[in-house]
């Protein structure tokens, strides 16, 4: 069992998990995140990115600033598991852990707030909107956020597959480069009796949609891994007597890293344009839930690795990037920094599976590992 100290965050995270709300909903959520995390007595807490909560711990501006990075909304899944904790919103459930790391990042400022750094700034994020790919930009774009100046920032998520507690990390590359295309297809309306008369997108969009397997190469392994995946299709009307005259394709493109998807969806477009030439049919691009590749810098790689191999967590270190996307992405855009991972059972449900549950005893080592990387830096 996890140690006594652990019982209440892993309440807190039962009590979380009852209660989800969606990206950028948080708005529950954020208020007991903030009651929860007022006695471990920040110097500050802030509100930023909408539904999101900044704290501070340390005030001397002369020393390093490190950031700690937790994502705290849900996902629109039905639970299916019964226990006595499970989701009271329908519809709606942690099934990435979500709640998990927010304990985990409030079991951290319990460590602060007995340990403060001894030089510098601590700044822990709970921050909201991962899903949707919107958090991590709304927080950096916030005017509350803009005296913020991190030297270094970090962030974990949980890892269902990969042993318990086994630390998961690699320089470079963590997560992958995602980003959906939305393609609206303009023709005209006829009677289905005479299409003639009309434009029909229906096989410009097959085709678009067949050749766009051409340029997939689902192999995490190769810098050319691409993955295109057909997430959502709309085409005319269920009236029998009309053809239709517009359409929509989805697409979610997934890269190694940010380059390749610039080349990826560059490809995608000249086909596209080059397919519907002559057709009549008049389009319209758009992009959605965009995440950046995860860069973790070399020496905050090597700092994950130190600290895990010193509390004598296993270490694993991986040879490829995750194929899913994580908008932590952003911060290591801007910041030197790493996310890691940290297994939660081989024989455990995926994430986004509506029997997922997060594994409580990661919420300790956890936040001793953020805690070991603070001690690097603030002592």
């Amino acid at each position: 069992m996890p140690p006594e100290s652990v019982d209440p965050f892993i309440q807190f995270r039962r009590e979380l998990h009852q209660f989800p709300e969606i990206s950028g909903q948080e708005y529950a959520t954020q208020q007991r995140i903030k009651s929860f995390v007022s006695s471990f007595c920040p110097a500050k807490i802030t509100e930023v990115g909408k539904t999101g909560l900044l704290l501070q711990y340390g005030e001397d501006s002369s020393g390093p600033t490190t950031l700690i990075r937790a994502d705290m909304d849900a996902l629109p899944i039905q639970e299916i598991n019964e226990f006595g904790y499970k989701s009271r919103n329908g519809g709606v459930s942690h099934k990435c852990g979500h709640d998990g790391h927010t304990a985990t990042l409030t079991r951290l400022a319990s460590l602060l707030h007995k340990k403060p750094p001894a030089t510098g700034v601590v700044y822990l994020l709970f921050q909201p909107a991962e899903e949707t790919g919107a958090g991590a930009e709304a927080v950096l774009n916030d005017p509350a956020f803009a005296s913020v100046h991190p030297d270094r920032v970090y962030a974990l998520h949980n890892l269902p597959g990969y042993p318990q507690g086994a630390i998961v990390c690699k320089p470079g590359n963590f997560t992958a480069a995602v980003k959906s295309l939305i393609v609206r297809f303009f023709g005209k309306v006829s009677h289905s009796a005479e299409p003639e008369n009309g434009i029909n997108p229906a096989y410009l969009m097959a085709e678009f949609i067949l050749k766009s397997r051409d340029f997939e190469h689902n192999d995490p392994d190769s810098e050319a891994f691409a993955l295109i995946t057909p997430v959502y299709t709309t085409l005319g009307e269920q009236s029998y007597g009309i053809s239709a005259g517009y359409g929509e394709v989805h697409l979610t493109l997934r890269t190694r890293n940010n380059d390749r998807m610039e080349a990826l969806t560059h490809l995608l477009l000249t086909t596209l344009s080059n397919l519907s030439a002559g057709s009549g049919i008049t389009l319209e691009t758009a992009y959605t839930e965009a995440f950046f590749a995860n860069q973790n810098d070399t020496k905050a790689y090597e700092a994950v690795k130190n600290c895990a191999e010193q509390l004598g967590y296993a270490f694993v270190e991986k040879q490829e990037p995750f194929k899913w996307g994580e908008d932590f992405g952003l911060f290591t855009q801007q910041y030197k920094g790493a996310m890691f991972g940290i297994g939660a059972g081989q024989d455990t449900p995926a994430l986004h599976n509506a029997d997922y549950d997060f594994n409580d005893h990661l919420i300790e080592p956890g936040a001793q590992l953020f805690a070991a990387l603070i001690d690097q830096y603030h002592t």
